[in-house]
């Protein structure tokens, strides 16, 4: 598994509906990038510039929202995953 450093975070993207209530289907084209997703693993945190280390507000499992055109999309074993700093990330769904 990828194991991310520092404040990252590595989410794996929630996928977005293939058509719209009234049941229009949207191409692969068409669609958006999904800005939110469930968290796979969560750096140690940041480290503050008196040495001490900075706890991470997030844990893995947790569901979020994210910044749209925030991180780096990485694959790994076939699946496609977003890393992300933790300032990317928006709120937590509960």
């Amino acid at each position: 598994m990828l194991r991310p450093l520092r404040n990252r975070v590595i989410v794996e993207r929630n996928e977005n509906e293939e058509s719209t209530k009234s049941g229009i289907i949207i191409t692969d084209s068409s669609k958006e990038r999904p800005s939110q997703g469930k968290i796979i693993a969560v750096g140690p945190g940041r480290l503050r510039e008196s040495g001490e280390l900075q706890p991470m507000s997030v844990e893995v499992g947790e569901e979020v929202y994210f910044s749209k055109y925030a991180g780096e999309e990485v694959e790994y074993e076939g699946n496609k995953y977003l890393i992300l700093d933790d300032d990317d990330i928006l709120a937590v769904i509960e």
